[in-house]
């Protein structure tokens, strides 16, 4: 298995500020990390929202204030820095998957890239399917069915005039790092989310390369695939000079596990390797670390993804609704006049009956924004289980949802790949989640160790410390730092073993007989 860690170690820098650029589907951060053998220390320098703009019926991300986000950040990280009488050692960038921007022949952005949420990739699947079966496909990529899939954007964009005047295409955390650099590369972590990487070869997939140009795609517009720990450029004078980082040394900018799932898993604090994650956030990304790629016709039916990590590693999980349910419930009722105070709520939701209303937390019906309540109740009734009352009853539901979903993924995971679990990490924001922490460790039977919440950032900075030579090892001496230093939460089960199983029983019913497991967002 190829490890970036076994290049020979360079000279460590005598001051260790890293800053990790983490950018998010509902916000954007940039944290600084201190690092050292024994010592990792992260702290949040700037936060910016990441507020999506729909224009002529398309919605787009706002990839401009994104990026003034990210230079607002990196000026304070100078500020850090320069409180500490030291420098930046260097910048990585992390962000969510599937979504690129267009540059043309001058380098110039052909627009502002479409979210993942646009309904412009209706029917690009079955546009794919036609040349490329769904059997085959998930054999040549192993990517778990999913509708926004970048295979299916660009599909979609297929005659479109932004798309033909393309000489590049640049996955989200690519361009801000090209911005920044002038130097152009393809990560490989989040370039394994597009559904065009084979995960035995680590490379572009033939046959779906064999096949591109019927779908209108040109894997030539792709920059050079790059590994976690190699380097991205150097932070151009201009940025220097905006940001207030010149300073005697250059600033490189390192390539991490740019998609923010796999920086997540560098971050999970494992001990030992029989461990299943849960990273959370506005998605539930829930599954296992494997050496190699799970490709069975089983493991498509139950719509795994395997897409890879740092350090040659496989992530085999199933992609959640995660807290987006209850994120959007909070922006609809904020909208209609009752907003909730989340801690208020989760504390009336933890006294509700439990287990009375469940739905299936990875049904297509939750992907789209607006009326959440209402989708959330109309399941219910269409299921025949009690519709929730009052907003604790609807968060209740939605939490226990999601434990259930977590459960079932968790299953899954190992009778598909073979491993047993003895613990579950809970990362990302999820790990603030009390109640969603003990609830899956109930619905699970299985102990959850919860942290850290800033999982991403902590794996970005640490893959950059061990390329400059900070710190050293594999992913278990990474881990053991994390263990070491970062504050953690264990929830052992408890509670009727039993009701889950029956509430397990409920959801599964809700599906046809022999159906393929549905994508969930």
């Amino acid at each position: 298995m190829y490890s970036n860690h076994d290049r020979e170690a360079p000279v460590p820098p005598t001051e260790t500020y890293f800053a990790a650029v983490d950018l998010g589907a509902s916000s954007g951060r940039v944290m600084v990390g201190t690092v050292a053998p024994g010592t990792l220390e992260l702290h949040e320098v700037h936060r910016f929202p990441n507020h999506p703009v729909r224009i002529g019926g398309t919605l787009h991300w706002d990839i401009l204030a994104l990026y003034q986000g990210v230079l607002d950040g990196l000026r304070a990280a100078a500020e850090a820095a320069r409180a500490a009488n030291t420098h930046l050692t260097s910048v990585g960038i992390d962000s969510w998957a599937v979504d690129y921007g267009l540059l043309g022949a001058d380098g110039a952005l052909l627009g502002n890239p479409v979210h993942y949420r646009d309904t412009r990739t209706d029917g690009a699947a079955e546009q794919v399917a036609t040349v490329l079966p769904p059997e085959d496909l998930y054999a040549a990529t192993g990517l778990q069915h999913l509708p926004f899939n970048t295979i299916y954007q660009l599909t979609a964009a297929q005659g479109s005039s932004a798309l033909a005047a393309a000489h590049r295409i640049l996955l989200i955390p690519d361009l801000i790092s090209y911005w920044l650099t002038g130097e152009a590369g393809t990560e490989l972590t989040n370039a394994s989310t597009t559904q065009l990487i084979d995960p035995r070869t680590r490379d572009w997939s033939r046959p779906v390369a064999a096949v591109a140009d019927t779908l209108g795609i040109d894997l030539s517009l792709f920059p050079p695939l790059r590994n976690p720990g190699d380097p991205a450029g150097e932070l151009r004078q201009e940025i220097l000079s905006a940001t207030g980082l010149e300073g005697p040394v250059p600033v490189p900018v390192t390539a991490v596990g740019s998609h923010d799932t796999a920086s997540a898993v560098v971050g999970v604090p494992a001990t030992t390797p029989d461990f299943a994650y849960i990273a959370t956030g506005t998605w539930s990304l829930a599954g296992l670390e494997l050496d190699a790629p799970v490709l069975t016709e089983a493991s498509r039916r139950a719509n795994f993804t395997n897409e890879l990590g740092v350090d040659g590693t496989v992530r085999y999980l199933r992609n959640i609704m995660g807290l987006w349910m209850l994120q959007e419930c909070l922006r609809t009722w904020e909208s209609e006049g009752s907003p909730q105070d989340l801690r208020t709520l989760l504390d009336e939701a933890a006294r509700a009956a439990p287990l009375r209303s469940v739905v299936d937390a990875g049904a297509p019906e939750f992907i789209a924004p607006d009326r959440m309540p209402d989708r959330i109740a109309e399941a219910c009734r269409r299921t025949g289980r009690p519709v929730p009352r009052t907003p604790a009853e609807t968060t209740r539901c939605v939490l226990d949802s999601l434990a259930l979903a977590h459960r079932r993924a968790i299953e899954d995971a190992q009778r598909l790949s073979g491993r047993t679990v003895r613990t579950v990490h809970i990362v990302g924001g999820g790990a603030h989640n009390a109640l969603l922490c003990r609830l899956t460790a109930d619905a699970c039977g299985l102990p959850v160790v919860a942290g850290p919440a800033e999982a991403a950032a902590l794996g970005n900075v640490l893959v950059q410390a061990r390329t400059a030579g900070v710190v050293t090892g594999g992913l278990p001496e990474l881990r053991a730092l994390l263990h070491s230093t970062q504050p953690l939460r264990q929830y052992e089960p408890s509670g009727d073993q039993a009701a889950w199983s029956r509430a397990a029983a409920l959801v599964e019913g809700g599906r046809a007989e022999g159906q393929e497991e549905e994508p969930c967002a």
